[in-house]
């Protein structure tokens, strides 16, 4: 279900990728988000959903950051997942200690190693650097935790530094070191470089850790599993610090389409994303891979047609592989293939040579980027076969309406009855009730309207509306005549169905007359 490129598979011909995990820290990471704070009942539905996901590892909170974050901890190591809970800590003893305290059995431990923190945060030399994060592994380990190292803004670390610091903890008992972007400035062939020199001297499983600053997260952590590393620190949605982190969505899938490795159950990662966009309060964009609203939305009447025919023509892969689904989006570059697919999924029958009508009239209503939904689209089919041809004998030629707050509504017609203008103008209690005064004034003032009803298709600000008008007297003055309109302006909608009534009582008045 994949329809990737077959460059990519030359590209890594011979690259041979296996072992590599995901390490999930959006409990973490994600929650230094401005804006999310997650409570304890939240943490837990997450981390359970997680686990349900396959995540490896789960990095839940930061033991250290007080009371509260420990019980929570605490009540979700309780939970008896099958994914590995981890707590962040500094590299100091009383961290480790907050996490040994929460009964869990893994820590990730950090310590920056750039010149720029070693300067201007740390205010150390480079060997009290490497001391420090040696004597914090090993007192880790000496109290049976496993550990993950991360040396904190590695990408902007000296080389053979950098290299020093991984013999030093791999030699303290470190299991995993993991190789932070801290500020995402990395370009991926310059990761591929990175993680291939590290390689060199590294003899545990490295992880990277990518932000997303320059938009390069996801292809830095790419690049890394393809030079060697094995495990890879993602968040639900991309969320994080600033910019955020590598999205899980996007590895998961990068994995699965370039190497083959299924890192997680890829059909549940659809209704994990909405449920960690629900908890946090961070709305997924439109334009999200894998997961926005729009990643399998089609309007464009070429692409439908392509997708209808064969998926693989305007996709990378089936929605269905990620639990979500397909849109086929009616608007303004909707063509005659996406209506008549909804139609028959709606199991509307509507003739072949009204869909130019049907057609122009989405086209119309769609103008400033609404989208139709398949209740409006049925209201709209109803009214083109419901609607008389474009032969009116009473012709709209001009309308215009003034109201406000404080103002009288005002509404002037100019209306065309067998090659006659007429023009008036009237007040009503409303711009609706106006215009149709106005109408009413210039056609025939024994008019009367007799019902009125108008219906917001979809209940939302932007829904399409629909009007009826029952009138008397626009013909024959004892016959009721019915009009309807749809529309997205309820005061233009109400005159095309008052012009639809009255043009209706004209025609037949005239058949009458004339047989």
């Amino acid at each position: 279900m994949i329809y990737d490129s077959q460059y990519n598979r030359l590209a890594l011909l011979g690259t041979s990728v296996h072992g590599v995990s995901l390490f999930d820290t959006t409990l973490r990471d994600g929650e230094q988000a401005p804006g999310i704070a997650l409570s304890a009942e939240d943490k837990m539905k997450i981390a359970s959903a997680l686990n349900d996901l396959g995540v490896s590892i789960i990095e839940v909170g930061f033991a250290a950051s007080g009371d509260t974050e420990r019980d929570m901890i605490k009540k979700i190591a309780q939970m008896n997942l099958s994914s590995t809970v981890c707590s962040l800590a500094r590299s100091v003893k009383g961290d480790i200690d907050a996490v040994i305290d929460c009964d869990i059995g893994y820590v990730h431990t950090f310590l920056a190693t750039s010149d720029i923190h070693l300067k201007y945060k740390l205010k150390m030399t480079r060997e009290e650097v490497k001391a420090k994060a040696v004597d914090a592994i090993e007192y880790a380990r000496s109290h049976g935790l496993k550990v993950q190292f991360s040396c904190e803004d590695a990408t902007r670390t000296d080389i053979d530094f950098l290299k020093e610091m991984h013999i030093a903890a791999q030699d303290a008992g470190a299991g995993t070191i993991n190789v932070p972007d801290t500020v995402g400035v990395i370009y991926p062939t310059a990761m591929t470089y990175l993680i291939s020199e590290l390689m060199k001297v590294t003899k545990v499983p490295m992880a990277v850790h990518c932000h997303n600053d320059m938009g390069l997260a996801v292809a830095n952590s790419l690049a890394a599993v393809a030079a060697g590393a094995k495990q890879v620190h993602v968040c639900v949605n991309g969320l994080g610090e600033r910019t955020g982190n590598a999205a899980l969505e996007e590895i998961a899938l990068g994995l699965y389409a370039n190497f083959g490795v299924e890192v997680a159950d890829l059909s549940r990662i659809g209704d994990v994303s909405k449920m960690v966009s629900r908890i946090t309060g961070y709305p997924i964009p439109y334009n999200k891979p894998i997961v926005g609203r729009n990643a399998f939305a089609h309007e464009s009447g070429i692409h439908v047609h392509g997708v209808l025919n064969n998926a693989a023509t305007y996709e990378a892969f089936r929605p269905e592989l990620v639990g979500v689904d397909r849109h086929i989006v009616l608007g303004k570059h909707s063509g005659a293939h996406s209506v008549k697919d909804r139609l028959n999924a709606l199991k509307v029958k509507f003739p072949e040579d009204k869909i130019p009508e049907l057609l122009a009239k989405i086209k119309e209503l769609a103008v400033g980027g609404k989208e139709i939904d398949d209740a409006e689209l049925m209201v709209i089919a109803d009214h083109i076969l419901w609607k008389r041809g474009d032969d009116d004998p009473v012709k709209l030629k001009e309308f215009a309406v003034f109201t406000g707050k404080g103002v009288t509504a005002t509404a002037t017609v100019a209306v065309e009855i067998d090659g006659s203008v007429r023009t008036s103008s009237n007040t009503g209690i409303g711009p609706v009730d106006a215009s149709i005064k106005a109408i009413r004034c210039a056609v025939n003032d024994k008019i009367t309207l007799e019902e009125y009803k108008l219906n917001a298709i979809t209940g939302g600000s932007d829904s399409i509306c629909e009007v009826t008008v029952v009138i008397k007297g626009a013909y024959d003055l004892s016959r009721l005549s019915v009009g309807k309109a749809v529309g997205l302006d309820i005061v233009a909608t109400s005159v095309d169905a008052t012009m639809e009534a009255i043009n209706r009582d004209y025609i037949r008045g005239k058949g009458e007359r004339n047989g």
